[in-house]
């Protein structure tokens, strides 16, 4: 069977696709009477495409006697040939392995995503020994040994810092912008991104235990436990097998005539029903094209149509990604606004740190022109700067450097950075000659569209969710801004994985939609994930079933829509010819159906579903007044 299955695969889809050609000039030779072969030319159609039909029936039934739709084809196509009908046989075995090849091409098969995560991590460790250092193999480090990670490396393993200071980017885990400032005590994880400076650490959790190592087993996992749909034709099929052997038996008894129970057979054959589905979900997929929507599991869609719930990553999904200064306030009556800000961004100049990049992208954004150059920089590690700019010392970082430095910060200092952090942003302070004079306000920034977005989203009839592994000042704010009810913040990726299953094990069927690595996990896991192509991580997006490749997320309601349109699109097809099935059989029954034109009325009405499909590619619902 092994060899048999082999064989039927070999060639893929180019094969096919030769096969049904050769077949529709075959099948138009026989009906046009033209032959230049000793036999009818529907036999090109009955070999090309009959037989793997045939072939795949036997092969279902031997092995773990699966009854499918091609049961009921092979009877037909089998009896069709017995009586002479070979057009008939010919006509039924093309449309059907049109149907096979349609639903085929809807269905994405490469996925990288697992190799992506394995590629992160570290291949290497810097071990400091009795003589100084050593690279080694990652895999070879082991539980209390002391590590190096110098400036743009990658955490090797998990572990606790034990000397230096830095800024670790955790983007990898928890998928926030900013970075976090790490110093001596604090834990670290593997595949995570040391900034800048150097920092010993001990090691914790090596090998399989690592946190990058946890995360591949969570995806791994969680594409396991996805259980793909399988067809409506299939599905129906053993019933609908057994009603028409059934009826084609009581037919011969009753009148005698073979012929009318071959007829009930061809006409019983799912041609239409095998089309239903994959014809609407092809049209629907070349119409979430249209809106920026590359879908890669041909299911996807079907999935969709029945999610309660959609739970959006933060950062990068529902915010730009980058921090942004998005308030300057000055602490002494001398100084304004604006020179609070020239003052930071001239300390920050040569600072690599991401909050110190960010403040002068902005000032520079801003139009006042560019930063003075300060004299005497000085970087400090998970602290801030410090420099001298018009003979003036600059000191702009956190409350620590203050601290230590022995700047005072005022009760009406702390009250003004307390009312920032409760928004979730960043604080950096500004020390001028040892005075507190100023604190600089970042945040990450909502799209312009994301209110709209989660307001139509909830129209549509499902409930917004905000899944994030930022902390929760920051989340509660951004989600009373949009108005999301449910919210759920400092979430590691299992933390994701564990909400979503909770939610399925309570019947919900969840969509989730990030950017980042650390949203694999849960894109995998989820009924339906929806992954950011222009700003996300290529490991997301391969764990997506569909990528939002423009990162317009104003047009997730319409895909939402589109997917509920395609079902009620698939349910009047399979209507259609079930109804006209039975009508057929009804006819054949009393004999004013042959074969032949039994298989024609198949024939037109796989042209109707095939034309009620098709609209579906220009179909723009609510969202016309948008476009």
């Amino acid at each position: 069977m092994e060899r048999l299955e082999g064989l039927l695969a070999w060639g893929g889809v180019r094969k096919e696709v030769l096969f049904l050609i050769l077949s529709a000039v075959a099948l138009g030779c026989s009906i046009a009477g033209v032959s230049p072969f000793p036999f009818d030319m529907a036999w090109i159609a009955i070999v090309l495409c009959g037989i793997p039909i045939i072939l795949e029936a036997v092969i279902g039934l031997v092995t773990s006697f699966d009854i499918k739709a091609d049961v009921l084809v092979s009877l037909a196509l089998i009896a069709s040939v017995v009586i002479g009908e070979d057009f008939a046989a010919g006509e039924v075995a093309f449309i059907m392995q049109l149907g096979a090849l349609l639903e085929d091409l809807t269905v994405a098969r490469a996925r990288a995503g697992i190799e992506k995560l394995v590629r992160l991590t570290p291949r290497t460790a810097r071990r400091l020994t009795a003589d100084g250092e050593e690279v080694v193999p990652a895999e070879q480090i082991r539980v209390g040994e002391l590590l190096r990670v110098l400036a743009g490396e990658t955490v090797p393993v998990d572990g606790i810092i034990r000397a230096g200071q830095t800024s670790i980017d955790q983007s990898v885990m928890t998928g926030e912008s900013l970075p976090v400032d790490k110093g001596a005590g604090d834990e670290v994880f593997s595949g995570t991104v040391n900034q800048f400076g150097s920092f010993d650490m001990e090691a914790t959790r090596v090998g399989e235990d690592s946190a990058i190592q946890q995360m591949i087993r969570l995806v791994q996992s969680a594409d396991a436990g996805k259980a793909k749909i399988v067809g409506l034709a299939d599905r129906w099929a053993t019933w609908v097998v057994a009603v028409a052997v059934v009826a084609a038996l009581l037919t011969w008894l009753v009148t005698g005539e073979i012929i009318r129970a071959v007829t009930i057979l061809v006409v019983f054959c799912p041609c239409a029903l095998v089309l239903a589905t994959p014809t609407a979900i092809m049209a629907a997929i070349g119409n979430a094209t249209g809106w920026g929507f590359l879908v890669r599991e041909g299911d996807a869609l079907e999935r969709l149509a029945g999610v309660s719930d959609v739970a959006f990553d933060k950062t990068g999904t529902l915010t730009l990604g980058t921090p942004r200064v998005v308030e300057v306030r000055s602490l002494l009556p001398e100084y304004g606004r604006e020179q609070i800000y020239a003052w930071a961004a001239s300390a920050e100049l040569r600072s690599e740190h991401p909050l110190g990049k960010a403040v002068v992208r902005c000032y520079r954004a801003s139009g006042v022109g560019e930063p003075t150059p300060a004299e005497e920089f000085q970087m400090l590690p998970g602290r801030g700067v410090q420099a001298l700019s018009e003979d003036k010392v600059l000191i702009a970082g956190n409350k620590a450097l203050l601290a230590e430095c022995g700047v005072p910060v005022t009760e009406k200092a702390q009250r003004v950075a307390e009312e920032y952090l409760e928004t979730g942003c960043t604080v950096i302070y500004l020390a001028v000659d040892g005075t507190l004079a100023g604190l600089l306000s970042l945040a990450d920034t909502l799209r312009t569209d994301a209110g709209d977005t989660i307001r139509e989203v909830r129209e549509a009839g499902v409930e917004p969710v905000l899944l994030t592994g930022d902390h929760a000042n920051a989340a509660r704010h951004i989600a009373g801004i949009l108005g999301i009810r449910a919210v759920h913040s400092d979430c590691l990726p299992e933390d994701k994985l564990n909400w979503i299953g909770e939610e399925q094990s309570r019947g919900r069927q969840v969509c989730m939609v990030g950017d980042g690595i650390n949203d694999a996990p849960a894109l995998r896991k989820a009924h339906v994930g929806i992954a950011m192509g222009g700003v996300g991580s290529d490991i997301a997006v391969d764990a997506a079933d569909i990528v939002l490749v423009n990162d317009d997320i104003r047009t997730l309601p319409h895909l939402l829509n589109l997917s509920r349109r395609m079902m009620t699109t698939i349910r009047r097809n399979l209507a259609f010819s079930m109804s006209l099935n039975f009508l057929a059989i009804l006819l054949a029954m009393t004999g004013v159906l042959n074969p032949v034109v039994g298989a024609l009325v198949h024939n037109a009405g796989s042209v109707l579903v095939i034309v009620n499909s098709a609209l579906l590619l220009r179909w723009r619902g609510e969202q016309q007044k948008h476009g």
